[in-house]
């Protein structure tokens, strides 16, 4: 007998909740780890590598969880990183030096890197354009932790110097609690892995990821995406001061980012991936964001600012969860975490390297150079996109062709 509609939204119900509150943690402790570096007499550039090394520690281990479930199943690799989480923020909490610190956050980076898990879980229980809808779920799911958590952390900030910290801790139990309770295992044992594990980051491992019909390019147009979105977002802030907008005014054009995230990924993907196929999004996707990228430093008025902010985060909102969806189609059922984990260490990757390389851009030329550049990664990406859906095209006209709404 299939299952009810309410038992298929369950899980990606209780996803949602497990990525978000994952992820409201991680925001929480942002804002805080600057003036902690300060406070023990750290450099800028110290203060910025705690801030890295959670992403370089996801590029390292996304893979590693994501195959250890095709092994072990996806339920138990989300238990155990949801609790590392808990035991990391508790660590920043009563961290007392640089060092401690640091502890903490790589070990918040190991446990945070479970998200090619939950995008695994998804493409378990989904197919087709159902398997888009869920992967814009753990999208919004992370735009929306990401926005909330900064927020939160700040004002828990005033109550006391480890208040925010020691939340996150508790976010991070309670979503133990709900995936425990809540969360049944999605792959089968029948369907499991049987061979022994190498890290999908050898060369070996990478071969093979990238052997699979259409991978390459799939991967290389994730990276791009996610290379040109995180040059925006690790200067962005920056680059609003100098047009002159308060800190406030900073933090409303993120919260309306934000926003416009949840509704492109949780509601716009959805409806859109029942009538395009995803190459469609992810090519409308791309577009959108080389002319938001472009628009951006020419904007002027707040308005147009508005409008160009908003066709790169719905750009990144459409092309992200469709190539998450098209990347794990590549592999068979018994791999797909492992090649979703290849792709989040890919993203992850981006994230360490854009920020970074965005200021140098900015340090050593000027705050509309830094866009442009961003706006060349979306170009890239558009390019591979537009010649692999040309050459769709050309051997099975079908699959570009729009689909009619029921």
């Amino acid at each position: 007998m299939p299952p009810s509609a309410a038992s298929r939204r369950s899980p990606l119900v209780v996803l949602f909740l497990t990525v978000f509150i994952d992820l409201m943690g991680f925001g929480i402790v942002i804002p805080l780890l600057p003036i902690y570096a300060e406070r023990m007499q750290a450099s800028a550039a110290t203060a910025g590598s705690l801030i890295g090394v959670y992403s370089l520690m996801q590029l390292v281990f996304a893979p590693v969880w994501g195959a250890i479930s095709d092994r072990v199943g996806r339920r138990p690799v989300l238990l155990v990183s949801l609790s590392a989480s808990a035991v990391s923020y508790l660590l920043l909490a009563g961290a007392w030096s640089i060092p401690m610190l640091f502890v903490a956050r790589i070990l918040a980076g190991v446990a945070g890197a479970n998200i090619s898990v939950a995008q695994a879980y998804i493409a378990d229980v989904t197919s087709g354009a159902d398997r888009a809808r869920g992967m814009g779920l753990i999208g919004a799911a992370f735009g929306l932790g990401m926005v909330v958590g900064p927020a939160v952390g700040a004002g828990l900030a005033l109550l006391g110097p480890r208040v925010p910290e020691c939340f996150a801790a508790g976010l991070c139990l309670a979503n133990v609690l709900i995936a425990a309770y809540r969360l049944p295992e999605s792959l089968p044992a029948g369907a499991r892995e049987r061979a022994g594990f190498a890290h999908p980051l050898s060369p070996v491992a990478l071969r093979d990821a990238i052997a699979r019909p259409g991978a390459a390019a799939l991967l290389a147009v994730f990276f791009f995406v996610t290379l040109g979105f995180a040059v925006l977002e690790g200067n962005f802030s920056y680059a609003a001061h100098g047009y002159g907008y308060t800190a406030s005014e900073v933090g409303m054009l993120w919260l309306y980012m934000g926003a416009v995230a949840v509704v492109v990924q949780g509601w716009l993907v959805g409806r859109l991936a029942r009538r395009l196929p995803e190459p469609a999004l992810v090519l409308v996707g791309t577009l959108a964001l080389v002319v938001g990228f472009v628009w951006i430093p020419y904007a002027g008025a707040l308005v147009r600012l508005l409008g160009a902010l908003g066709l790169v985060i719905a750009g990144q909102g459409l092309a992200s969860p469709s190539l998450s969806s098209l990347i794990s189609k590549t592999s068979a059922a018994h791999a797909q975490g492992e090649a979703l984990g290849v792709a989040q260490s890919l993203s992850a990757g981006a994230r360490f390297v854009g920020p970074s390389a965005g200021g140098v851009i900015l340090d050593r030329f000027n705050v509309r150079a830094v866009f442009l550049a961003a706006a060349a990664c979306a170009a890239i990406a558009l390019a591979v996109t537009a010649a692999g859906t040309r050459a769709s095209a050309e051997t099975a006209p079908d699959l570009i062709r729009v689909r009619r709404s029921r």
